[in-house]
């Protein structure tokens, strides 16, 4: 045999901490077809600063949708199937660097998810810039062999293969037709080399992670041995591989057998499927006669395929995938959304799933029984949900699953008449929903029977858009794109229904309030800057709390949210706010010249503008613009002082009743705001740094000038009467 060795990589990611499924970093690989071995390598790496401590790093494998985790240990929503990933740790201790190799033999071909992810997210807000966070990097490499003259079994017709040794086990493949019901696999005439018993060990199917089904078998003596598949994939390759068991050195002759049992399906004419999709499109047609020959024709089919029901072994019913959106699709049944369903043989409707680009969302199936058409009060619809090929046999074991893949059973009746199934990542396939009467005294008693059920089928990127306290986001690694729920307000789970940690509605209130109405505690600094004569500066403390009011009010995370512009304009101005408060309460305090202030003023704020435009969080943002005031203040200061050659401010009491207070207050809210902060606690120490900063800025804004006196509104608005008098002298008169 010929075997060739392939080589795929991707480039490094930097791995967060993980609070939310996009903390995940997504790897997406696509395995060729006869592929005997597959290895990942695994390489992890830290940086090598001080901050850098010992860390755990997770890695999930999925065959064909990406990887469905619980680091945090959250509920999923209702009605959801979970099955646990596959997942091994990789510890990053003294060593800066890891490599760890994952080894998967006969591997199914397609598409094949690696998600990594360090734990759970700390909930600290740090400062971008007052702290510089280690890097953990993450890398995934593929290396696969391929068979490249992998031998093909015929159905039907016997093949004589040898397995040289225990070293080198036979690998063959057949294809399975569609509409195989079952598969049956023997072999016979095994004969070695030696002329000792045969010791053989057959698996039949590939790997899949987080579960595989494969089947394994093992034949000793010459007696032949075989193996029957329920339900084989449609469609698809399916690899063989037989060992060999004996001595080293011994060869294994042996004759192999492949036949498949085949399932007549019954459905109704294409005609009448291109008719009814024809009508639903354009509405219906016009005339007597053309309506008259279609309830012929339906009257002769509808007869028709009841004498035919005991023939076949399933009913299709023809299903329309519309593409909505990026993971979206909607399910349309032409024959509308009742699905008739008997005890016969099983309804079928084909889900298409295969286009590689539906495994990023959740697969939806809703089905309401229409109680009025089931005549027997103890009958149950059974239903079953499958990928890669339907299941056949519900009325007889009831049991949801097919050769390689375990199916997800639904079930509706009259005392239950709706049910709902949510697959989370369905994986890139053709999925099947299988449906068939059950009568629990037998199905003589179900022959006469139909029930109607309605089935509404979608593929949504979040199931219920993640609810009111989430937000559904469209990730994207390279081409390949997917979903997620971002839960806000205490909330968790997969689609944010996990309220265990939720915040109530009185909490969320109480939230809101404190963040806005703590801006009010800008008034005092704007009562004593227009006190002050101070007017620029006034107008800018009440453009910052108007807009960190209404920003705040806008940023809550629960449901008392009140926004009265888009988000991103209210957060770019109560940041540019926020930072131009700052520089212009510092200019104010250094005393320069009115002119020189004004033209400070304007280009600090235009400068301020343009770097929040860049980066908004950054740290620089505000402390460049505060240390460049700063330094002209001490300049202008020490100005003043050599000028009059002494301390300036020469004040005792204005250093001790003003600038130190507020020094400490603006210390203080630093310090909340760049170290204590947590999005536990965000509601309070937020509001507290509002406090601060507006207590400190009313005691640093320095006195007014001398030479302007206070504001006497008894002189400046004259609302009374005066008693004028005539000073005007004569200085000669004429007689």
């Amino acid at each position: 045999s010929l075997y060739v060795s392939e080589y795929f990589s991707q480039s490094a990611q930097k791995l967060s901490f993980y609070s939310w499924y996009g903390n995940a970093k997504l790897f997406h690989f696509h395995v060729p077809e006869d592929t005997v071995l597959l290895r990942w390598l695994l390489q992890a790496s830290r940086g090598k600063g001080p901050e850098c401590t010992s860390m755990e790093i997770t890695v999930h494998f999925r065959y064909g949708a990406p990887p469905v985790i619980n680091p945090l240990g959250t509920r999923f929503p209702a009605n959801a199937t979970v099955r646990p990933s596959y997942n091994i740790s990789i510890t990053l201790s003294s060593a800066v660097q890891n490599a760890t190799f994952v080894n998967v033999t006969t591997p199914a071909a397609g598409d094949w998810f690696i998600a990594a992810h360090l734990p759970e997210a700390a909930g600290r807000i740090e400062v971008k810039g007052f702290s510089t966070p280690c890097p953990y990097m993450f890398q995934a490499d593929m290396f696969v062999l391929r068979l490249t003259d992998m031998p093909v079994l015929e159905p039907g017709i016997a093949m004589s293969q040898t397995v040289v040794s225990p070293a080198k086990p036979l690998h063959v493949k057949v294809f399975v037709p569609k509409h195989a019901a079952g598969m049956r696999f023997e072999l016979r005439s095994c004969v070695t080399s030696k002329q000792k018993a045969c010791a053989l060990r057959v698996v039949l199917g590939s790997i899949t992670l987080p579960q595989s089904f494969q089947r394994i078998i093992t034949c000793t003596g010459n007696v032949n041995c075989s193996l029957a598949l329920d339900s084989p994939p449609w469609e698809k390759w399916l690899q063989i591989m037989v060992e060999s068991l004996g001595a080293p050195n011994a060869s294994v002759s042996v004759e192999m057998l492949a036949s498949f049992t085949a399932c007549r399906p019954g459905s109704t004419s294409s005609f009448l499927n291109f008719s009814s999709l024809n009508q639903s499109q354009t509405g219906p047609r016009s005339g007597s006669a053309g309506a008259a020959g279609s309830s012929t024709l339906s009257a002769r089919e509808a007869s028709r395929n009841a004498s035919d029901k005991r023939s076949f072994c399933l009913q299709n019913q023809p299903v329309v995938r519309e593409d909505l959106d990026v993971v979206s699709v909607r399910y349309r049944l032409l024959n509308g959304p009742s699905v008739p369903v008997n005890s016969l043989s099983p309804t079928l409707l084909l889900l298409n799933l295969n286009t590689g680009v539906d495994s990023g969302g959740s697969l939806v199936v809703s089905l309401l029984l229409n109680k009025t058409s089931v005549s027997l009060a103890n009958a149950t619809v059974v239903a079953c949900v499958s990928a890669a090929s339907p299941v056949l046999s519900l009325n007889a074991t009831q049991n949801c699953s097919t050769a390689f893949f375990q199916g997800y059973p639904l079930s509706v009746s009259m005392s239950s008449a709706e049910a709902m199934l949510i697959v989370l990542y369905p994986q890139t396939d053709d999925w099947f929903l299988s449906l068939q009467l059950i009568c629990p005294k037998g199905q003589g008693e179900c022959n006469a029977a139909e029930a109607k059920v309605t089935v509404f089928t979608y593929l949504t990127p979040c199931f219920n858009d993640c609810g009111p306290y989430g937000q559904c986001s469209l990730l994207r690694r390279h081409g390949y794109l997917y979903a997620g729920c971002s839960c806000k307000a205490g909330w968790g789970g997969w689609s944010c229904t996990d309220d265990t940690k939720a915040q109530s509605v009185g909490a969320q209130n109480l939230a809101t309030l404190l963040l806005t109405l703590s801006n009010l505690m800008f008034l005092p600094a704007i009562a004593v800057a227009v006190y002050r004569y101070y007017l620029v500066e006034a107008s800018v403390y009440t453009y910052t709390m108007f807009f960190s009011t209404f920003y705040h009010a806008c940023d809550q995370p629960g449901i008392a949210v009140m926004c009265i512009m888009d988000y991103d304009t209210l957060q770019y101005c109560d940041f540019l706010g926020s930072v131009v408060s700052i520089w212009v309460t510092i200019l104010c305090m250094s005393r320069v010249k009115k002119i020189l202030k004004y033209v400070l003023f304007i280009l600090g704020t235009l400068l301020i503008a343009m770097s929040l435009q860049l980066d908004r969080r950054g740290v620089w943002n505000m402390m460049g613009p505060c240390l460049f005031a700063l330094i002209i203040m001490i300049a202008a200061w020490v100005y003043h002082g050599v000028k009059r050659r002494h301390c300036y401010p020469s004040s005792w009491k204005r250093w001790v009743f003003y600038l130190l207070p507020g020094i400490t207050l603006a210390f203080i809210a630093i310090s909340v705001y760049a170290f204590m902060e947590t999005n536990e606690n965000y509601y309070y120490t937020h509001s507290i740094w509002h406090v601060l900063v507006a207590c400190s800025v009313a005691f640093l804004l320095p006195p007014r000038d001398k030479h302007k006196k206070p504001w006497a509104w008894s002189q400046k608005l004259t609302c009374r009467y005066q008693i004028c008098q005539n000073d005007r002298e004569e200085l000669y008169a004429v007689t």
